[in-house]
């Protein structure tokens, strides 16, 4: 969210702050004996289970664990904690409430900024975010673990079906076309719809959710969480059509016509980025976007019960170190292969994944293969893959990301053998949106250009999520949604 908007967030917490209720649970323990409590552990299945199966990995907080590790929070005056949140959850607020075990209101607190808080509590970043923020860190310790009890508090909201739709500002008849349901439009709906206008949202594939349903793995974000979520939206009044590729299906102008005052684009980035080395079109190497869609989406994990095939291969490598590439590493591991590695051209010190993910992967028996580049994908008489020719790198200066850039190593040539390869390096926006909308600008990679309020080129049309960003994360694009359905709303207002 934008600065002035998460201000205006903190002011309302330092007005909660003096009500008697918290005051007095302040005072009843003090500071130095809250910092003296150890950051409450989540329960994981063991590695050699896990990484045969696709369910959960981590098993979530009891409610004796919830409020152990709300206890720990000191409650601070000016809480850095929501200032490193995109979508400025009222953190010190939703805590407070776990230690007294009012967790219902707990999740009500929460769901005052965030619509999907189990999604955020498993799979956001919070150690560069909100924890990385906690004044527990200037002091030596570990931060309050602050994801955990956020998807403890969505958890046990849902599990005892006590989720209550909220109360929708007067109706504005006014239409607002939402494209794409990944977590950038699924906010940007849920805010406008509270707001009190008509919502839309245009799915390009058979089911709604966007990365979280085709990108991310059960084992880390189960899809009946995603699903829950999606149907709290739908119980809210917002439409969703699915099979509908705007550019294709009906192009923005059309839907204009039709009513539509009002736009935002969140269609993700889904296009990947390859290597462009020889090989690359044998069979056996996958980008991870269609590597992971055929798991999730389409539940290869489950062939022949589901007909997706995918090739499962005894020795599979996984190109790229970030989050998606984990992913596909881990899930390789669970359909079967017995050598599963992640080949990355640093060392483990640049990689950009989640450090529980990386924690997780090497916990599972993912093999690590650093200082590596591939150069050239090799195959057999019959077109499928048998091995990566690979060139070991050394660092040098810093490049552009602030990372030292990986230099090759003449005469270090050498093949790894693999069966299945997946390329992990990223994403970029489909062209289809700025080919068929007239006037709307782009960056050079593709992104969408906005303003500081989220708005195009074209008037009343936003953008944000990846198709603005690039390849970021979930709660970037959340918070992206909800500063894009704030200036919607402006926009809409003062619209003559």
């Amino acid at each position: 969210m934008s600065k002035e908007n998460i201000q205006k967030i903190i002011d309302e917490i330092n007005i909660e702050r003096k009500e008697e209720w918290r005051a007095d649970l302040r005072r009843s323990m003090k500071a130095k004996e809250r910092g003296g409590i150890e950051r409450v552990h989540m329960i994981e299945r063991e590695p050699d289970v896990r990484n045969k199966i696709f369910e959960e990995v981590n098993l979530g907080f009891t409610e004796e664990m919830a409020m152990l590790e709300a206890k720990r929070c000191l409650d601070c005056p000016s809480p850095t904690c929501v200032m490193g949140c995109p979508v400025a959850v009222k953190i010190p607020s939703f805590i407070k409430l776990v230690e007294e075990g009012k967790f219902l209101d707990a999740a009500k607190k929460i769901k005052e900024t965030n619509s999907l808080p189990a999604v955020c509590g498993r799979v956001c970043p919070q150690e560069e975010q909100c924890e990385g923020n906690c004044i527990y860190i200037k002091m030596g310790k570990p931060p309050i673990a602050i994801g955990h009890l956020e998807r403890f508090v969505a958890d046990y909201e849902r599990k005892i079906n006590a989720a209550k739709i909220e109360k929708f500002g007067e109706r504005k008849g006014k239409k607002v076309a939402i494209i794409g349901s990944g977590p950038a439009g699924l906010a940007a709906a849920g805010d406008l719809a509270k707001m009190g206008y008509d919502v839309t949202i245009f799915e390009a594939l058979h089911e709604p959710g966007g990365v979280l349903i085709y990108g991310i793995p059960e084992f880390r974000l189960p899809k009946e969480i995603v699903r829950h979520e999606i149907d709290n939206l739908k119980k809210m009044g917002v439409e969703i059509i699915t099979d509908f590729v705007v550019g294709r299906t009906a192009t923005i102008d059309e839907l204009r016509e039709e009513g539509y005052e009002a736009f935002f684009i969140g269609a993700g980035a889904g296009l990947p980025w390859m290597l462009n080395i020889p090989g690359e079109n044998l069979n056996g190497v996958y980008s991870a976007n269609e590597y992971l869609t055929r798991v999730n989406l389409m539940k290869a994990y489950k062939f022949p019960e589901y007909e997706t095939p995918i090739a499962r291969g005894k020795r599979v490598a996984v190109i790229g170190a970030g989050n998606t590439a984990m992913d596909a590493v881990r899930t390789s591991k669970r359909l079967g292969a017995e050598h599963s590695m992640i080949i990355y051209r640093r060392t483990r010190k640049e990689m950009p994944a989640r450090i529980e993910e990386i924690k997780h992967a090497e916990e599972e028996g993912i093999e690590f293969i650093y200082l590596t580049q591939p150069i050239e994908f090799i195959g057999d008489e019959n077109g499928w893959l048998k091995g990566i020719k690979c060139i070991k790198m050394e660092l040098g200066e810093p490049d552009d990301s602030g990372r030292r850039r990986p230099i090759p190593i003449e005469g270090t040539e050498h093949i790894i053998e693999v069966d299945v390869a997946i390329v992990a390096l990223g994403t970029k926006p489909n062209p289809l949106i700025p080919d068929t909308t007239k006037g709307l600008k782009i960056k050079r990679r593709g992104e969408i250009e906005v303003d500081d309020s989220l708005q195009t080129s074209i008037p009343g049309v936003f953008a944000g999520g990846d198709v603005m960003r690039g390849g970021a994360t979930v709660i970037l694009a959340m918070g992206d949604g909800r500063d894009a359905a704030i200036a919607i709303d402006k926009y809409l207002s003062e619209k003559k």
